[in-house]
């Protein structure tokens, strides 16, 4: 009787082990990020370094005995990363609209299915793309570049940037302009180089470029007026399998956003430690009042920004398949992550104010209530970002900051016209009766002086004239010199 006894719960305990072992699936994650692509930061790099997926993944029910296999794989662009997901290798990749739309003909034409599940940031008047030219170049407008040579890295949504821009000049992109393909890295030794007129870039080239001063931004997505966004996509048939998977990847995304909405410096120093894009230029997009906003709702503009890169794509013949964007964009997954993160989607979805600056002037300690003449100034050796009214009283700290051997990292200003964060040693000033405005463009600038008088500057003149309070002095100083980024008084200084 023992030994039936013994046999029976031995029989029991084996059937146990089998059913457990059926349950515990070994699960793959595979996910493609774009490191330097650095408005995929949520939903990459931070989420892989800080280890926020494994903080989400779902334990309990058919996943209760689930092990996971989370691979993460770095890509310069989204088209390798497309090849990647169509041939079955990773589940998971973040990439921009237009590369996007590339994904969902590319698998719609193996047969199969990707989704275009969230935003991760972007632009809705089309910020973050951008053209630059060689430092020394005389060429201030894309007007001035017909008959010139532009490269930009092709299938790229810089080169959807890029031939909307061609067109709204009334340009034949065959025969006005010369446009070649370049990646950023053989773009960026190209303009060192003087090798190629300008190039057309996405985030962080037309910012990271002039930074490193070999380059100087003469274009911004902005003016072509075309919303710009990158964000994640899965594979259909794994989001079917695994649905739980693909919203705790979102969830971990928010968890990414809400770190950088608390700690900006913080962060675009563990970015830059990981990418090798200076922190600066982290920052410039993910701090509050970036040139991109952190967005993970599918406002209509970026369901647009998809329509028009699908078209785009049709007048590239880059493909014959016909993506329906609606049944490309599938939302229920990041919805999905809202509620279970007690946030409220329609609420973001209405929402389009940038990361918003709630800070007081540094140097006078008065609250600042106007973002579009917000100033900024990182000094090295110190951790956070110092926040100013406006360029008069950032111009003055800086003189102070010198006077005491400081040394600072970068300088911000935002543009008096479309209000986006710029490079203020790049920049272009105006100092008129209603004090000192910030433009990105010398022909803002002008256009500035005919409405309402004044002089235009180069950020050197304009520290100037702040510090001494005339206009005359800052003309003694060189009102049209360019900047000279090597002067002690750089506020790009390393």
């Amino acid at each position: 009787m023992n030994f039936q006894k013994k046999l029976i719960s031995l029989v029991f305990s084996m059937s146990f082990i089998n059913v457990n072992a059926a349950h515990a699936e070994t699960i793959r994650i595979a996910i493609g990020t774009q490191d330097t692509t650095i408005n995929c930061a949520a939903g990459g790099v931070l989420i892989r370094e800080l280890k926020l997926l494994e903080k989400y993944l779902p334990r309990e029910g058919k996943y209760q005995h689930a092990e996971y296999d989370i691979q993460w794989k770095n890509f310069t662009s989204g088209a390798p990363l497309t090849n990647e997901m169509v041939a079955g290798k990773l589940d998971i990749g973040s990439m921009a609209d237009f590369p996007g739309s590339f994904n969902g003909a590319a698998f719609q034409k193996a047969g199969k299915q990707s989704l275009f599940i969230s935003v991760l940031s972007g632009s809705t008047s089309g910020s973050g793309n951008g053209i630059v030219v060689p430092k020394a170049s005389t060429v201030h407008s894309l007007a001035e570049l017909k008959g010139k040579t532009i490269s930009v890295p092709f299938a790229s949504t810089s080169h959807g940037m890029l031939l909307r821009a061609v067109a709204q000049q009334g340009w034949d992109p065959d025969k006005d302009v010369t446009i070649i393909t370049q990646s950023p890295e053989v773009a960026g030794s190209a303009l060192r180089a003087n090798k190629i007129d300008a190039h057309a870039d996405f985030v962080p080239f037309a910012e990271l470029f002039p930074y490193r001063g070999f380059a100087r931004k003469i274009y911004d997505g902005s003016q072509a007026h075309a919303p710009t966004m990158h964000g994640s996509l899965v594979n259909a048939e794994y989001a079917n399998k695994y649905p739980e998977i693909v919203t705790a990847f979102l969830r971990a995304a928010i968890e990414a956003d809400r770190l950088l909405v608390a700690e900006p410096e913080k962060y675009s120093t563990l970015i830059s430690r990981v990418t090798g894009i200076e922190a600066e230029i982290i920052y410039l997009f993910h701090g509050p009042l970036g040139l991109q906003t952190r967005d993970f709702t599918w406002k209509p503009e970026y369901r647009q920004a998809i329509k028009t890169s699908i078209e785009t794509l049709r007048l590239m013949k880059r493909t014959a398949v016909d993506l329906d964007a609606e049944k490309f964009i599938d939302d229920r997954y990041i919805r999905a992550a809202f509620r279970q993160a007690g946030l409220d989607y329609e609420a973001h979805l209405k929402n389009y104010s940038r990361l918003p600056l709630n800070a007081r002037d540094a140097r006078t300690g008065q609250p600042i209530t106007d973002s579009k003449r917000v100033a900024q100034i990182w000094v090295k050796g110190e951790p956070l970002v110092r926040h100013y009214a406006s360029p008069e009283s950032a111009f003055a700290d800086l003189s102070a900051l010198e006077k005491a051997g400081k040394q600072v990292r970068v300088a911000y200003a935002q543009d008096s016209n479309n209000g986006i964060k710029l490079l203020a040693g790049d920049a272009w000033f105006v100092q008129s009766k209603n004090g000192i405005s910030a433009f990105l463009l010398k022909e803002d600038a002008k256009a500035q002086v005919r409405a309402e008088g004044g002089a235009v500057l180069d950020f050197r003149a304009a520290k100037s004239a702040a510090t001494a309070g005339t206009a005359e002095v800052a003309h003694t100083a060189g009102i049209t010199n360019a900047f000279a980024r090597s002067s002690p008084a750089s506020a790009h200084a390393k």
